[in-house]
């Protein structure tokens, strides 16, 4: 019985000891990536954030981070799926609801200046230099932009919502009516 206990107390120190280990790394990480974010050198930054969601992928505040440096970056596409997984591992915080928000709305403000375009399998793509593209959203891009302001305008509800008191509820419904106006084919306009 005194051996079971024993290494039962191993274990357990074990076990402890690697996820202090595992926190301090992730801290370490976060800390590095602020800095390199903070100089404009976002590369770096995300890639030690993916660092420390590789070490614990439980972190909400590195995919917070994570998004956060996606965006400064303008990579919309893999801020919106970032602030997502923060929604996911917490779903009050009410600032992942609004950046989630202007993220997609950004998206889809590239995409309807055929910044980002759609491919028939789905996935996002940046043309590049030269490449020759149309000048004309497909049906496909149509939709996806549509389904992007809607997201965007469900999100932003949600931040108010959330936050009813909200020292910048006018403007989030400024941005709201903006979004609604360029989804109207009439006014065309593209939501800043």
């Amino acid at each position: 019985m005194k051996k079971v206990c024993l290494i039962a107390s191993v274990l357990f120190v074990a076990v402890v000891s690697t996820a202090c280990i595992n926190n301090f790394a992730v801290q370490d990480l976060n800390n590095k990536a602020k800095a390199y974010a903070d100089k404009g050198d976002y590369v770096q930054a995300i890639e030690r954030l993916k660092s420390s969601i590789d070490l614990d992928p439980s972190v909400y505040e590195t995919h917070y981070n994570l998004a956060v440096v996606y965006t400064q970056a303008e990579d919309y596409v893999n801020a919106v799926e970032e602030y997502k997984k923060v929604i996911e591992l917490k779903p009050d915080m009410v600032d992942s609801y609004y950046s989630l928000a202007t993220a997609e709305n950004n998206l889809a403000v590239d995409i309807a200046q055929f910044k980002v375009r759609l491919r028939e399998d789905g996935t996002l793509y940046t043309p590049v230099e030269g490449e020759t593209v149309s000048d004309e959203l497909n049906d496909n891009e149509k939709s996806f932009v549509n389904e992007l302001y809607e997201s965007s305008v469900a999100n932003y509800e949600k931040y108010l919502e959330l936050n009813p008191n909200a020292d910048d509820k006018a403007d989030v419904e400024a941005q709201i009516e903006k979004i609604k106006e360029a989804q109207n084919p009439e006014k065309r306009t593209i939501a800043d």
